[in-house]
């Protein structure tokens, strides 16, 4: 059964091999795409050795935190990271101190996913949410690794395919030693889908451990000059907005700018690729704008695009407001316990479909979900001419995010059980 996923997966990869050369987030590391890491990454040979996946930026900062529970755990083990995206690869160059050897995935073909496990040889695979590649279960398994699926989901909405896919090729699940499930529903998907009973624990989401709890910072205050905002001025800031949303905040800024004149708008593009096509449109609506790469000498602007890497925790900082995007699209949204955690009341959109656990932490806690662009101008308005309610609702929102950590340490415990005595 497995041989049918292993020729149609050689098929898709041939079909897409033109798009995946030149794909802007995929089209950089393809030697190691196929497997072949280079002799320089034998760090760590002979101690216990942690692979950890994640598909993207967002998902691999979800891992950090339990990377440093490894670490301190285990002192002298050896974690290997992977991603699939050049942004990810470069936020975790930047930011993932814990991780010894960061590297692009191996497609998800049978000579790529057996050289890179033979290369790796790892003690523990760790996938994450729903990255279920099946050949490289299968290799990892037939290296003698043990694996771990962690923040586990699976779209409700989506199991019957999940089962006629595993009908046809196989059930991948019945190699994975552990599931770490963020939730009591996700568990019962799991196991609906073929998980074995005594392999599934509901653990919570380690993504809530990430959350940065930060206090002002001495560098807010070079940020916002770095960032053309100025001192004591209001600020709405849009995180990880979408295409298709833009304009629509962009009218939601020019409604509340006729009452509150001085009122910034920060725009953080979800994929920072289309910074640049966002200035544009922000121009076209009539604002002067700009992008945070200019730095101080790029002046003052009524909108700032934030085209950076790794800088939006702290940009939230500096908001009054916040609105977290890929909620007015059918994108299933975005974080919106980042901005919570550093003290922001937080508005979203109705698709939040992915982030579910994280409505219900924020909804009466600092969180606040609007129907509409007209309703997100209200509400928006609303509490711009309430500054005590927004700190109040900032406050619930950082003592909110503050109560739902543990995850990480809680599936290092797990997993400790799973590697070999020399762990």
């Amino acid at each position: 059964m497995h041989l049918l996923y292993a020729i149609a997966s050689w098929v898709a990869l041939v079909a897409l091999l033109p798009v995946l050369l030149t794909h802007p987030k995929l089209r950089h590391g393809i030697p190691f795409r196929f497997g072949l890491y280079r002799a320089s990454f034998d760090a760590g040979k002979g101690r216990p050795r942690i692979w950890l996946h994640g598909a993207s930026a967002g998902d691999l900062l979800s891992l950090q935190p339990m990377m440093r529970e490894l670490k301190a755990r285990m002192p002298g083990c050896c974690i290997v990271v992977t991603t699939i995206t050049n942004s990810g690869l470069a936020m975790a160059r930047k930011k993932l101190a814990e991780a010894d050897v960061l590297l692009y995935a191996p497609f998800d073909v049978g000579l790529a996913t057996a050289r890179a496990v033979r290369r790796l040889q790892p003690d523990l695979l760790v996938l994450e949410y729903t990255e279920i590649w099946p050949n490289l279960i299968r290799a990892a398994r037939r290296g003698g690794a043990r694996i771990a699926l962690t923040n586990g989901r699976f779209n409700p909405g989506k199991l019957s395919r999940y089962r006629a896919l595993f009908r046809a090729i196989g059930n991948p699940l019945e190699s994975i030693d552990l599931f770490l499930m963020r939730s009591d529903e996700e568990a019962e998907r799991a196991l609906a889908l073929g998980a074995a009973p005594d392999r599934v624990w509901v653990t919570g989401n380690t993504k809530f451990d990430a959350l940065v709890l930060d206090l002002p910072s001495e560098r807010d205050a070079a940020l916002r000059s770095e960032m053309g905002l100025a001192e004591g001025a209001p600020v709405l800031m849009a995180g990880s907005t979408h295409e298709g949303e833009e304009e629509l905040l962009l009218e939601v800024y020019g409604e509340l700018r006729r009452r509150w004149p001085e009122l910034a708008l920060v725009v953080a593009p979800r994929y920072v690729e289309r910074s640049g096509r966002i200035l544009a449109m922000a121009a076209e609506a009539g604002f002067s704008a700009r992008l945070r790469s200019g730095g101080s000498s790029a002046g003052a602007a009524q909108v700032t695009v934030l085209d950076t890497i790794g800088e939006l925790a702290a940009a939230y900082r500096l908001a009054t407001l916040v609105f977290v995007g890929g909620s007015f699209v059918t994108r299933g949204g975005q974080n919106v316990l980042e901005p919570a955690g550093q003290g922001k009341p937080v508005l979203f959109g109705p698709h939040m479909e992915n982030f579910k656990d994280s409505v219900q932490v924020l909804v009466g806690r600092g969180g606040i979900q609007v129907t509409s662009p007209e309703q997100l101008t209200r509400v928006a308005a609303e509490l711009l001419a309430r500054p005590e309610k927004i700190a109040e609702l900032g406050q619930l929102a950082r003592q909110a995010v503050g109560a739902i950590r543990g995850a990480s340490a809680r599936n290092v415990d797990h997993m400790l059980r799973l590697l070999p005595r020399r762990a």
